[in-house]
């Protein structure tokens, strides 16, 4: 089979594609990764290429040793990923340490995987062993209310989640472990790779302040609809404050307990404080 033709290449595509029209990704803004199936690189390996350098990844991830992603490439414009996705992603492999990576397909114009690589595989390496292998997309964009909201609210997981969750009725069930914040950091290298995936290994979504949103999830549906939904409830939130500061009437701890009942969901304590 092609790789083009693969449907878990055209799910790829389509999701560069969601994000570019919800106004996440301007110029070269955000990268997606999908954690292949042995099956899925199996149908394509014909049009893998076996011959490419092997370079360094820029950190340590061994249980992905000798597994394959799809990835958006450094430098490329989501909005091009649907039009010549050939330039725009590409294939890599890991090798048997987990320490270097080749690329099999794509980037045909030249070009590395995204340079949010290092932190994209050390994500991936935690859901995937926290998942039981479910786990295989992570997903970074830049998410405008979202970051807004990183200006004004204390960046503080309780905080962050429990406003959050009051937005809509639906937030708690969605994302029902919560959100976890990183302070501003450089991005691309190794810190911030490894202070997001210490938040991943509670949540599924980290927020990077003043920067945007990384997202864990076991398709593209899954984590596409939890960046939505947690980018939605920020959109609701910042017109709330625009409106009035102080809320008149909210979903009350009371509520989220007796929601988490009737949608067999676990909420974590922590978020279920009395608030003045």
């Amino acid at each position: 089979m092609k790789v083009l033709d693969a449907k878990f290449v055209q799910g790829f595509i389509r999701m560069c594609n969601d994000g570019w029209e919800q106004g996440w990704h301007e110029r070269n803004g955000g990268n997606l990764s999908y954690r292949m199936k042995p099956e899925e690189t199996e149908s394509v390996k014909e049009e893998l290429r076996t011959d490419g350098e092997w370079r360094e990844i820029g950190t340590s991830v061994p249980n992905l040793a000798g597994q394959y992603f799809l990835v958006t490439g450094s430098g490329k414009y989501f909005r091009n990923v649907i039009l010549d996705p050939e330039d725009s992603i590409a294939i890599v492999e890991l090798d048997e340490k987990g320490e270097r990576y080749r690329i099999c397909w794509g980037l045909v114009n030249g070009g590395k995987p995204t340079s949010e690589l290092p932190s994209h595989l050390m994500n991936h390496e935690v859901k995937m062993l926290a998942s039981g292998g479910k786990h295989r997309v992570i997903y970074h964009a830049h998410t405008t209310n979202v970051i807004a909201l990183t200006f004004v609210l204390p960046l503080k997981d309780e905080i962050f989640t429990r406003e959050l969750w009051e937005m809509a009725t639906e937030c708690p069930v969605v994302f029902p472990d919560g959100v976890g914040v990183v302070g501003w950091m450089v991005p691309g290298g190794r810190d911030i790779a490894v202070a997001t995936s210490e938040l991943m290994k509670q949540y599924d979504v980290a927020i990077w302040a003043h920067h945007g949103m990384f997202a864990s999830g076991e398709d593209f549906d899954l984590t596409f609809g939890l960046m939505h939904t947690v980018e939605k409830a920020a959109e609701i939130l910042v017109k709330q404050l625009s409106m009035c500061p102080r809320k008149l009437q909210t979903i009350t701890a009371r509520n989220f307990r007796d929601l988490a009942v009737d949608f067999h969901v676990t909420l974590p304590e922590k978020f279920l404080y009395e608030k003045e």
